[in-house]
């Protein structure tokens, strides 16, 4: 597998720990990435983003006064949101599969489990940018498609056609 080079890939880190902060920085200057700006919480995150463009998000889940799930719903849905389709990975330790539903229901692209390796985060950056999702909207979400394939093998009712339920499927922001 060829190395993808990310170096012109503009990143935006919203992370309250300094400690954490320096680490995800270094590893991406690591990976040759030039252009990196930093947050402490969700709200100068969500404030960066309306001067600066970031190709790709990561983002914690604690922070104070605004965490990382509130700043995600925000960039999806808030009529001023400057990209609604970055794509953004979730950075914490929170692991259980609630957490995870829930940051995926909020519009999480990937998430990465603390401690963080260098393996680890390529790979989850290599994979918003190799196989990115269709974005999905429908009355009560915005964000990328939250199935990851389909399975040939579910034989159930397809909930997505209900008619009750408008989705539209979207492929960027050229599509909106």
């Amino acid at each position: 597998m060829a190395e993808l080079d990310i170096s012109n890939v503009n990143f935006l880190i919203a992370e309250d720990n300094p400690f954490m902060q320096a680490i995800l920085k270094q590893l991406l200057r690591a990976f040759g990435v030039r252009n990196i700006r930093e947050a402490n919480d969700g709200s100068q995150a969500y404030n960066i983003l309306h001067t600066f463009h970031p190709d790709i998000i990561l983002v914690d889940w604690e922070m104070a006064p605004v965490s990382g799930i509130d700043f995600v719903k925000l960039v999806r849905t808030a009529d001023d949101s400057p990209d609604r389709f970055i794509p953004m990975i979730m950075v914490t330790g929170h692991s259980e599969q609630a957490r995870v539903t829930e940051a995926r229901d909020a519009g999480i692209n990937e998430i990465l489990i603390k401690p963080v390796s260098a393996v680890s985060l390529y790979q989850r950056i290599r994979s918003v940018i190799e196989r990115p999702r269709q974005y999905v909207e429908s009355r009560d979400y915005f964000g990328p498609d939250r199935r990851r394939r389909d399975d040939p093998r579910y034989t159930g009712p397809e909930r997505r056609a209900d008619a009750e339920q408008e989705i539209a499927y979207i492929d960027g922001p050229e599509d909106a």
